[in-house]
């Protein structure tokens, strides 16, 4: 199987992707990593905030057409392509897309069995559903941010903007749109997928919510069992000022890390609350006799659940990661490689980031769609 033909297992499915940023093109990235045939639709002009295009990894295996919504005809030409379509991605901000004519009752006047896909920060109903916003305010919003490891008595950690965008948001837009595609195909009556990271962000919080009820989860930040609290889970500085990651929580783990670690048989036992800072000193201590490369060593291949805190570019070169593949050069540039694995439809890289508008001629062609060639003023567009 080459690489410009490897198929996955959305192979055949038809997305459009409305150009925006943040969530919702990882999402489309996403189904487009697993063979789904992505058209995003760019607009004129300078493209949005972001790296070039050319490294823009999240419009990866798509391809660019140019289309003017402002533009007479504009709106129709994206109708022409949900038509042929079996999903849609947008994250504009509410009624946006109505206005420019491409919300989802005019996609599904079109096409009734298509999958409407919104993907905001706050959702498309409620008191903030119009205000701007940032994945950090959505997970903070959410009480997610809050439950992010920190010390006590100080501020919660800042995850990037995994939790919120990637996580509360593209994923859960992907689950979102799979699941309806499966019931449009089943029925033939597509929907519209409200996904909102506040709900996805928060969604994701359900098992400390059953700690929570249980009186296992408190409100006090770095005073849980997987927020910091617990010295057999957290974060350690060696003797280079590298760090090691533990998680030795069952018994049978930790006293596997305590072995390795040379804690002696004196230490606080890890489940002794009262004296958790005493343990926590002595576990610091050990790891700052020795560097992370020296620590590496000694944990690597046991079950003590510990860790080197590594880089990006670490991570990459890892034994075990680079054994799988789960990173990848593609045209020179390092990057994940498509997850999950499948073992019948394998997912590939196919394409390099889009290019605005370098694909507009082959898709009007593969789509039928004789206006996107022409142009929403009539004159050529760009491909």
């Amino acid at each position: 199987m080459t690489e410009q033909t490897a198929q996955g297992p959305l192979a055949g499915v038809r997305v459009v992707e409305l150009a925006g940023i943040g969530p919702g093109p990882f999402a489309a990235m996403l189904l487009a990593d697993l063979g789904a045939d992505v058209v995003r639709v760019d607009r004129p002009g300078p493209p949005p905030l972001g790296p070039a295009p050319a490294l823009d990894l999240t419009n990866r295996n798509k391809r660019s057409v140019l289309v003017d919504l402002k533009a007479p005809g504009g709106a129709g030409t994206v109708l022409d392509l949900v038509e042929r379509a079996d999903l849609l991605v947008e994250g504009y901000r509410p009624g946006v897309a109505e206005r420019l004519g491409v919300g989802p009752d005019a996609c599904l006047a079109r096409n009734p069995a298509l999958v409407y896909g919104r993907m905001t920060g706050w959702g498309q109903d409620g008191p903030l559903a119009d205000r701007a916003g940032h994945d950090i305010g959505y997970i903070a919003t959410a009480g997610v941010l809050d439950a992010v490891g920190g010390e006590p008595g100080g501020p919660p950690g800042i995850p990037a903007n995994l939790l919120g965008d990637y996580a509360g948001g593209s994923l859960y837009l992907a689950v979102g749109l799979l699941a309806a595609l499966h019931h449009a195909r089943a029925t033939g009556t597509g929907q519209v997928v409200d996904a909102a990271i506040v709900d996805g962000a928060a969604h994701l919080t359900t098992m400390l919510w059953g700690l929570r009820a249980a009186g296992h989860w408190q409100d006090a930040r770095g005073t849980n069992l997987l927020d910091g609290g617990a010295p057999q889970y957290g974060v350690y500085r060696t003797a280079d000022g590298g760090y090691m990651a533990v998680g030795a929580l069952e018994p049978q783990f930790y006293a596997r890390f305590a072995e390795i670690l040379g804690l002696g048989d004196d230490a606080p036992d890890p489940w002794d609350v009262p004296r958790h800072a005493e343990l926590r000193t002595r576990i610091a201590e050990r790891f700052a006799t020795r560097t992370r490369p020296a620590w590496t060593a000694l944990f690597e291949g046991t079950d003590a659940c510990t860790a080197p805190v590594l880089t990006a570019g670490e991570a990459a070169d890892h034994p075990h990661l680079a054994a799988r593949g789960t990173y990848v050069r593609h045209h020179g540039v390092p990057q994940p490689a498509p997850a999950p694995r499948f073992s019948a439809t394998p997912a590939a890289l196919r394409r390099p980031p889009a290019l605005p508008g370098a694909d507009t001629a082959e898709v009007a062609r593969d789509w039928d769609v004789p206006a996107l060639a022409a142009g929403p003023r009539g004159g050529p567009q760009a491909g």
